[in-house]
């Protein structure tokens, strides 16, 4: 991935209109840790996000963390590639097809899928998903977003 001299993606992101189909986005790596799991902005109201004792009694193994944590790691891979145009007229889809546990490392994955010209440039959809270390899936969905439209 291309970055600036400080090492953060340009402000426009790596994508451009030559960017191709089958174009891999680079995921980003995150820990599932229990401290943020807790926070009243993820799942405080709810202690199967937080509480060992209290999950393992309603038959986790574990916490498990929100899925909105999973939708903000995709969320930070696609802002990394697509930089301001991701805060313009995209969307995102995801559906969480298994937990996420305390402790659990994830990384995010994405992929260009289509290419549709719009305006002066093209509507990008990536197939976005997040696994575990194990290669487990945990989230998958796709992303759309504009560039230079």
């Amino acid at each position: 991935m291309t970055t600036t001299r400080n090492g953060a993606p340009p402000v426009e992101g790596v994508i451009t209109r030559d960017t191709p189909v089958g174009y891999e986005l680079v995921g980003v790596k995150k820990k599932a840790a229990i401290q943020l799991m807790g926070s009243r902005l993820w799942g405080r109201f709810n202690p199967n996000h937080w509480d060992p004792v209290y999950a393992a009694e309603t038959g986790l193994d574990a916490p498990i963390q929100t899925g909105e944590m999973s939708t903000a790691y995709i969320a930070e891979m696609c802002v990394n590639h697509f930089g301001r145009n991701f805060f313009v007229g995209s969307q995102m889809n995801c559906k969480y097809v298994a937990s996420t546990l305390a402790n659990e490392v994830i990384t995010t994955y994405g992929v260009v899928r289509e290419k549709t010209p719009k305006g002066g440039g093209f509507r990008f959809k990536v197939e976005v998903w997040a696994d575990n270390d194990d290669g487990q899936r945990k989230t998958v969905g796709w992303v759309e977003a504009d560039v230079d439209v």
